[in-house]
């Protein structure tokens, strides 16, 4: 009886073993960006941008585009980074890029990049005057964000990302 009882309690201890210690799983922790979620406050100036942007495409029989937030807040990040280099540039525009696609499941992303404009006029202007930019603005995009950020010395920063969902 005795070896009938420690076989079991063997057995027991055996099969508890095994599923209490399972290993580690494939999958990767996947951790939301809480950005996804937060509200952007906007100035003045990036809502009249917004709207002239909106106003020309409209104006051309193209859809208005929907604003999103989070685009706004990964705008921010390259405006502050643009200002703490001094510089104006589309560095790392394949992570905003991803960050959107990941995010929000966007199928395309495109961005416009200014510096230095007084006015939301001015900066529209400037990017339908020029015919990369023009492009941007007149896409086939369904969503679109913007920031603008100015340094100590006031030079303004302008990221103006768009997506089609």
């Amino acid at each position: 009886m005795k070896k009938i009882l420690a076989k079991v309690v063997f057995l027991v201890l055996i099969s508890t073993s095994f599923i209490s210690c399972s290993g580690g799983s494939d999958e990767e922790t996947v951790v939301r960006d809480p950005k996804l979620d937060a509200k952007y406050s906007y100035i003045s100036e990036e809502e009249q941008v917004m709207k002239l942007i909106n106003d020309h495409r409209a104006s051309i029989g193209l859809n208005r585009l929907q604003v999103v937030d989070y685009i706004s807040f990964v705008s921010e990040e390259h405006d502050n980074y643009m200002i703490s280099t001094g510089t104006i540039s589309h560095n790392f525009f394949q992570d905003r890029y991803e960050k959107i696609v990941e995010g929000l499941g966007a199928k395309t992303v495109g961005e416009n990049l200014a510096c230095n404009y007084s006015s939301a006029e001015s900066v529209v202007n400037a990017w339908l005057n020029s015919e990369s930019h023009k492009v941007n603005l007149e896409g086939d995009y369904t969503h679109f964000g913007i920031s603008i950020r100015a340094n100590a010395e006031g030079k303004k920063y302008y990221t103006n990302i768009f997506m089609k969902k």
